[in-house]
């Protein structure tokens, strides 16, 4: 996309997010004024092109879910504003879905029914027949009468992808959806989200603790400082796909990286 056409999908302008410390809140209200507030996000600035794969990495419990929750209309900001469209996010919308850490399928429904629980909720008028092409599209194509316990923890991400993406959603939100699988079962789920992303062109927001796996996914990679948290880097990449990580500008990106968040490469 050449500069001039970009389409700024998401604007986040001053993202504050203050809770108060519930340890230090006082019993009685006329010391309300002296209770601490806990300080997660200082003021996020950022914008992001439609289309884009952007990742989003940083220190644990910097607040990277609490950006996604006011990002996606869950949660209000305590200041600050996130447009998407150019209009000021309010509230959850239908065409915004997440895919969060946790096992969201129905234990009692089949792969199938999970995944045309996706059609209900958005009240889409597409026809059973596509539960079965995203079934296909996700590789679990002979799996559609299984429930989820009858599938590894790699197929059952895929179930909840394909639940995600026969919404046809605007944007895509995704809560580290892939760290409780295995190494190998990670490498694969990655590859088949660079073919989902390349296919429907849509926008996703992703987070990770994983560099790696944001240097392979992203367009973008935003690094969010310790708490409370602003934008300590925001990287653009152009390096086509697949990656190789061992290929000089990204294996010192990567060395890079584990700088900026004060670890090193070989430990």
């Amino acid at each position: 996309m050449e500069q001039d056409e970009a389409v700024i999908k998401i604007e986040v302008t001053g993202l504050r997010k203050s809770y108060v410390e519930r340890r230090l809140k006082r019993r009685f209200l006329s010391q309300c004024k002296h209770q601490e507030d806990c300080k997660v996000l200082d003021g996020l600035t950022f914008s992001i092109e439609a289309g884009t794969f952007a990742c989003f990495i940083g220190p644990s419990g910097c607040g990277k879910s609490t950006m996604f929750r006011i990002i996606s209309g869950f949660e209000r900001p305590t200041s600050g504003q996130v447009l998407i469209d150019g209009k000021e996010v309010m509230g959850p919308d239908s065409r915004h879905v997440c895919v969060f850490q946790e096992d969201g399928l129905f234990p009692w429904l089949t792969a199938r029914q999970n995944i045309s629980m996706g059609l209900r909720k958005a009240g889409s008028d597409q026809s059973m027949d596509s539960v079965e092409e995203y079934l296909d599209l996700v590789g679990l194509s002979g799996f559609g009468d299984h429930y989820p316990h009858e599938l590894s923890g790699g197929m059952r991400r895929r179930a909840e992808v394909a639940r995600a993406l026969i919404t046809s959603p605007d944007i895509l939100f995704m809560d580290e959806p892939f760290g409780a699988l295995d190494f190998v079962t990670r490498l694969q789920m990655r590859e088949e989200m660079v073919n989902v992303h390349q296919m429907f062109d849509m926008t996703i927001l992703f987070i990770t603790h994983d560099i790696d796996e944001a240097l392979q996914l992203g367009d973008r990679i935003i690094m969010l400082s310790d708490r409370p948290s602003k934008v300590a880097w925001d990287i653009v990449l152009d390096e086509p796909h697949p990656r190789d990580l061992s290929s000089g500008t990204l294996r010192e990106l990567r060395r890079q990286i584990y700088y900026k968040m004060g670890l090193h490469v070989a430990l």
